[in-house]
């Protein structure tokens, strides 16, 4: 019998693969379609040079173990928004926070959809996928929108390269209000509504509730 309750984006999926770097060219939408999706990290990928990336942040004994860290992939990609906007997560300050003990660390990569962004994005989940980042689970990809309207054809086809290289892909489109320097609408935009009811509901699953 049905619980009634919704899935658990969190459980792992039947056939992961990472995505294709040979397949043609999306449409713009292209982000918002399943795709394939690595959800561990894979065995003899060869890692980064150490300058590619984010750094690594060893935590202390004593720090405190949200449900999530966000990790911006560069400067300006969006952490401070999603902060506010989806509670439960930490600014992990464009860091691997790395656990102290034998805890695991879960983490949501953030950066922006233009180019800079995207392959900063991209060396971050290959860092994770090559087994450099110990300790750390990779949630997905926050994926927040540099400008108004759908992304150039070239930048819709990098956000679905690189987000088949992490476990999911939320795409945060633009918010004129943040832009103005407003506080966010009451009313969110459905990609920022959908980043944070799956967020909460991993939020619930670890708190014990129902």
């Amino acid at each position: 019998m049905s619980s009634g309750r919704p899935p658990n984006p969190w459980l792992p999926r039947p056939t992961p693969v990472a995505g294709p770097a040979g397949e043609p060219d999306p449409p713009a939408d292209a982000a918002a379609r399943p795709r394939p999706a690595a959800v561990r990290p894979q065995a003899g990928l060869a890692a980064e040079p150490a300058s590619a990336g984010p750094g690594f942040r060893s935590l202390p004994v004593d720090a405190p173990n949200p449900p999530w860290w966000w990790v911006g992939c560069h400067g300006g990609a969006g952490v401070s928004t999603l902060v506010a906007a989806v509670p439960g997560g930490r600014d992990a300050e464009r860091a691997w926070p790395l656990p102290p003990d034998r805890r695991t660390n879960r983490v949501v990569l953030v950066a922006r959809t233009n180019s800079d962004g995207l392959h900063a994005a991209q060396d971050a989940a290959r860092q994770w996928a090559a087994g450099r980042v110990p300790g750390v689970t990779v949630l997905g990809l926050a994926a927040v929108a540099d400008a108004p309207g759908r992304l150039p054809r070239p930048l819709a086809a990098l956000l679905h390269l690189v987000g088949g290289g992490v476990p999911r892909l939320w795409v945060v489109p633009w918010i004129d209000a943040l832009r103005l320097g407003r506080p966010l609408p009451a009313a969110m935009p459905k990609g920022l509504r959908t980043l944070e009811a799956e967020l909460g509901l991993l939020r619930v699953e670890l708190s014990g509730g129902s």
